[in-house]
């Protein structure tokens, strides 16, 4: 799957938060000015070719609805970034946090608590 757009994810977020809609609904919760039809139309039509939507039909019209969940999202772009940008490694992205200040020793106490606590259940 491609990397969404600023547009993308935040029509993505509203799937998210009301669940299966036409164009015609997402377009009612946008703020006024509301984009044009057609612009929102072609949005979702990249994000169902993305794979990030798809839709079941209603006579000549579409309900679309997201093929996964937020959090997979997050996890999933998470990954991605460790991938590109830490050389897949988690200890990489640690380490870089604690480098920087960002992770106190006290998270990292933590951290270390959740993962003996991950390798006990399995």
């Amino acid at each position: 799957m491609n990397g969404l757009t600023q547009k993308e994810e935040e029509t993505m977020q509203m799937f998210w938060n009301k669940g299966p809609m036409f164009v015609r609904e997402l377009l009612d919760i946008y703020d006024d000015p509301k984009p044009h039809f057609n612009t929102v139309s072609t949005v979702v039509r990249g994000l169902e070719e993305k794979g990030y939507l798809d839709h079941e039909s209603f006579g000549k019209t579409y309900r679309y609805y997201p093929t996964m969940t937020a959090e997979e999202f997050h996890t999933r772009t998470l990954k991605g970034v460790i991938k590109k940008y830490f050389n897949n490694s988690y200890l990489n992205v640690v380490s870089t946090l604690v480098k920087d200040e960002d992770l106190s020793i006290d998270e990292v106490k933590q951290l270390i608590k959740e993962v003996e606590q991950k390798n006990k259940e399995g």
